[in-house]
């Protein structure tokens, strides 16, 4: 009879039914601490890769922007914003300026038009603060390509749930906290979905089942299909 089980409805302690017990507890978290360090390994380097050829391929593309921007109003092409990474880390994200310089002044006066009525998130069919370059930077994307940088330095992966606001995650419930737990991406499940048409309560569901099942090849599938719905514009802000 197995010893464990002879243990059980004896009562008798058996030393070696439970070393053996135990041992197979700790081969186990063993095996699965290796697993996870390697799947992280892969995921950093793909960051990295990715994140390099980006950034050199784009080059013409970002100077061109900073220039149709700063013709625009002569303000900052890029917006710093401090966002909540993984373990609920603050971090400065980058984005090309899509909005007039009082934007975050003004944002108070038009919070009553949320089309996303949890409160959480913040969307506005035509908002009045892009600027008419900024419209058409949010419409594929544009603005987001800066953050190629944070993936570089590590603060984000190129795929993952979008990084919260401060604001937004003093919201958060506990079951929404979850979405903390990886680091944050450039592309996500509910971004090759819907986008800012999904409510917060889909954009958590979306994002749990992404880190329930994240792989290399789920990853490598999301990016792929991360190129046909930025180029449609659909669910744009």
């Amino acid at each position: 009879m197995n010893a464990l089980l002879i243990e059980h409805y004896t009562g008798i302690q058996n030393p070696l039914g439970r070393w053996r017990a135990n041992a197979h507890v700790w081969w186990r978290r063993f095996v699965w601490r290796i697993f996870l360090k390697h799947a992280q390994a892969v995921k950093r380097t793909l960051d990295l890769v990715m994140s390099f050829v980006a950034l050199v391929l784009l080059a013409p593309l970002f100077l061109l922007i900073g220039i149709l921007i700063k013709l625009e109003d002569r303000g900052p092409v890029f917006f710093c914003q401090r966002r909540v990474g993984k373990d609920g880390r603050e971090f400065k994200m980058y984005k090309f300026r899509s909005m007039c310089m009082d934007a975050e002044a003004k944002l108070a006066e038009i919070l009553k038009s949320n089309q996303h009525k949890q409160g959480v998130t913040f969307k506005m069919k035509d908002d009045p603060r892009l600027t008419k370059v900024g419209k058409w930077l949010r419409k594929f994307s544009l603005d987001e390509f800066p953050q190629f940088y944070n993936v570089l330095i590590g603060d984000m992966s190129m795929v993952g749930p979008r990084p919260p606001l401060p604001r937004e995650v003093k919201l958060y419930s506990l079951a929404d906290r979850r979405r903390l737990v990886v680091k944050p991406g450039l592309t996500c499940l509910w971004q090759i979905g819907g986008r800012s048409e999904i409510d917060f309560s889909g954009q958590v569901k979306l994002d749990v089942e992404y880190i329930e099942s994240q792989s290399f090849w789920v990853d490598i599938k999301i990016i792929a299909k991360t190129v046909p719905a930025v180029l449609t514009g659909k669910g744009a802000c």
